[in-house]
């Protein structure tokens, strides 16, 4: 019997396998399918920028809101905030009622949901939500906007289990932290100051060396003042770890010294988010105005002149007007009511308005400096200097940067002073080796059971794993609290890095802090000559308490001051290029240290019993050979640049311009000044060219002892690139003299100045070799 073959059509086969899906099958399929369309859909129009179609689609899809599109989980309100497009977002977020109305009725139909989930909500991967993104790029507006639509989200957290105020405050975004910190409950502020792993918001900021950040923590969250985070570090540890932010370890040029110490910057103030930004509608705030390409010179050349307007009405015009209006407030507080204690006089009542006007123009630190009579020629004196550094040029990047660096400088010492005033009064020796306090480890341990579910009875076996977890998680705490109490204290970690302004201000506030020792048993000034820290060793000889006891100190080796200053670090120490010139430095700091105290004042051995000499010796034998190689190197280029010199300005010398007179054998143009000129620069050319020879000659031939670098090898090399620049400029000034016979007649004095740009080189190598 034959088989008959049925063709049968893709389509009646896809209507014939329909009836056997399950109308919700079917109805689960036909979902799956438009969510995976609508990704692909909404992801493409995202990535193209076209969020005009974004949010038609939504406004059509209204459950396509809490869609996520990429492969880290974001939506599409994650993309527009990162974006920072402000419009796209409150669009967004306006659209998220049709949302909720839409999941309610599907709801109400019978269909099974899971548990609603609100779609600012929504977290990616991180388990970031919007506000946690908008909060990291510091945008206020977006902050406002999700925040008013959802507070909640204020105190959600992402899998490290920040908030969006820790990240504010993470990224130094100090205008979105003020207006999270106005929205966050007053009673969850100690809660959303910290990370899960116990770090807290003024550890960030002064970690990031936000000092304007951190000092409005530090009025706003007087608790973390004295707060550990997991490494058992204070915000003052941190600081003391922070060198540059002090003006200590600000290493300046003489001219950017200059322009630091001409600039001004007003101390920090305690501030708050506005209130009228928090109200105000954020779709009042215009767009920025668009202007042809062609029109960007005029525009900025406008807003230069803006700019020097507001200066000069803040600077000169508003103390004026102070000033003039000051005696007609005293006259009419004199005048009228004079002893009348129920009125109270004009004068006082317009106190507070004066002073809120001179706290707004940086007049209420001057009169502690001038008098009340100098104030306005003191700001017209600062309105030319900012007018002048714009003139020069001075004004743009250069000054920008120490102005940035004069305000960390300052505000740095506002918030160690912040820090100190809520250290108790009597000082504590072991404060900063202790890990954290037992209302910090509640703060952690509430942080750690947020959303954490409630655990069932525990059974007898279980309760006796638990016992032997519980013993194994306090033994590694107790070792934990044990390595935290072998911290140095802020004023050992002050004194290690150079901050002397740290160090003196404890010393003043806690004399006995001079006493502090770390694991090692290194006391301060231990410290200090260990690392090289020569203005903090030199704060402390000036110090006549207790001087001898702390300088007459040894550590657990044995080693004194003097052992430690003939040690040898593996960094080098000094501000100093070459090796050469970083030996002959370690030399003069172990013979300053040396010098600094009495004879047979430091003890003599240690424990293993050496002397500082032979550890001098045994831990700088790399630094010599170096040393050595770098000399070496540097003499022979040198030698041979002197050489050529030396050949041409013996050639030069020997040749006369204009040649000589055939009777008498004088020169032609003896009597000219050019030719003197000439001659005297041409013989001083090849003097210290065959020096400099000489000098290079020694350095090569010499020991390299490790006495050598003290003083014998740094003066060679000191004399020979000095008579090599000498005899640069020399052979250059011969050169112009010898050719000023040529163009004296058509050029004149038009020649000097032709001249003066041919020295140029030798300017360039005195600035490079004589910094």
């Amino acid at each position: 019997m034959e088989s008959i073959l049925v063709l049968v059509p893709k389509s009646e086969q896809e209507s014939m396998a329909s009836p056997m899906l399950q109308p919700a099958e079917q109805d689960q399929a036909k979902h799956d399918s438009d969510e995976e369309w609508i990704k692909k859909h909404l992801f493409n129009l995202a990535m193209q920028g076209k969020w005009d179609n974004v949010i038609k689609t939504y406004q059509e899809k209204p459950a396509a809101l809490g869609v996520k599109i990429t492969r880290s989980g974001d939506t599409a309100l994650h993309i527009a905030v990162l974006d920072r497009k402000e419009s796209v977002v409150e669009k967004l977020v306006n659209l998220i009622n049709d949302e909720e109305a839409s999941t309610s009725s599907r709801e109400k139909e019978g269909r099974e949901e899971e548990k609603y989930e609100h779609p600012l909500e929504i977290a990616n991967d991180r388990g970031n939500t919007p506000l946690h993104l908008a909060a990291s790029i510091g945008n206020v507006r977006m902050c406002l906007c999700i925040a008013r639509k959802h507070r909640k989200l204020v105190d959600s957290r992402n899998n490290e289990r920040e908030t969006p105020l820790f990240l504010a405050a993470l990224h130094g975004k100090k205008a979105a932290f003020l207006c999270l910190h106005g929205l966050c409950d007053p009673n969850n502020h100690s809660n959303n100051s910290r990370r899960g792993d116990g770090e807290t918001i003024l550890h960030c900021a002064i970690s990031g060396e936000y000092f304007d950040l951190a000092y409005q923590i530090a009025h706003k969250y007087k608790g973390l003042l004295n707060s550990f985070n997991e490494s058992g570090n204070t915000p003052l540890h941190l600081l003391a770890g922070k060198p540059a932010a002090f003006e200590s370890g600000c290493h300046l040029g003489w001219f950017n010294k200059i322009v630091y110490y001409c600039l001004y910057v007003e101390k920090l103030k305690e501030e708050s988010f506005p209130h009228y930004d928090i109200q105000q509608s954020v779709d009042e705030k215009p767009e920025l105005e668009k202007y042809p390409e062609n029109y960007t010179t005029c525009v900025n050349f406008f807003q230069v002149l803006n700019v020097l307007w507001n200066v000069f009405t803040k600077s000169v015009l508003s103390p004026i007007y102070s000033v003039i209006s000051a005696p007609a407030c005293k006259k009419d507080s004199t005048t009228s009511e004079k002893n009348d204690p129920e009125n109270p006089k004009k004068g006082e009542c317009d106190a507070p308005q004066k002073q809120d006007k001179q706290s707004r123009n940086g007049a209420d630190e001057q009169p502690h400096l001038l008098p009340p009579n100098y104030y306005i020629s003191f700001e017209f004196l600062k309105f030319l200097y900012k007018a002048m550094l714009v003139v020069l040029g001075f004004g743009s990047k250069m000054k920008k940067k120490i102005q940035a660096k004069k305000e960390k400088n300052i505000w740095s010492i506002q918030i160690m002073d912040k820090l100190l005033e809520s250290v108790s009064s009597e000082y504590d020796a072991s404060a900063g080796s202790r890990p954290m306090e037992l209302g910090e480890t509640d703060v952690f341990r509430a942080i750690e059971a947020e959303n954490t579910p409630e655990p069932k009875q525990p059974t007898k076996m279980e309760n006796d794993q638990k016992t032997d977890q519980d013993k194994k998680i306090d033994d590694m705490a107790k070792k934990k609290i044990d390595e935290m109490a072998k911290k140095e204290t802020p004023i050992l970690i002050a004194a290690k890095n150079g901050i002397v302004e740290m160090v003196e201000r404890i010393l003043n506030l806690f004399p006995v802090a001079i006493h502090d020792m770390n694991s090692n048993k290194k006391n301060i000034v231990l410290l200090a000559v260990e690392n090289r820290q020569p203005h903090v060793y030199e704060f402390l000889k000036k110090r006549e308490i207790l001087k001898e006891s702390i300088f007459h100190v040894v550590d657990n080796e044995g080693n004194s001051a003097l052992h430690l200053a003939a040690k040898s670090n593996n960094s080098p120490p000094w501000r100093i290029p070459g090796a050469a010139l970083q030996m002959q430095w370690e030399i003069k700091w172990y013979e300053y240290v040396k010098k600094s105290m009495p004879m047979h004042f430091f003890v003599r051995y240690n424990k293993e019993n050496k002397t500082a000499r032979e550890i001098f010796t045994e831990t700088h034998k790399n630094l010599v050979e170096k040393g050595g190689e770098w000399l070496n190197n540097t003499s022979n280029s040198c030698s041979v640049v002197a050489a050529l010199i030396a050949t041409v300005a013996f050639t030069t010398s020997a040749t006369i311009p204009g040649g000589i007179e055939a009777e008498s054998g004088k020169p032609t143009l003896e009597k000219q000044p050019a030719f003197n000129v000439f001659s005297i620069s041409s013989l001083i050319a090849l003097c210290f060219s065959v020096t400099a020879v000489v000098m290079f000659l020694a350095i090569l031939t010499s020991r390299h002892q490790e006495k050598d670098f003290g003083r014998d090898l740094p003066r060679k090399l000191l004399c020979g690139l000095s008579s090599l620049f000498i005899s640069i400029a020399a052979i250059l000034v011969s050169f112009c003299a010898g050719h000023f016979f040529v163009l004296k007649d058509e050029l004149k004095y038009a020649a000097f100045l032709i001249y003066a740009v041919t020295c140029l080189p030798v300017t360039f190598y005195a600035i490079m070799q004589f910094p």
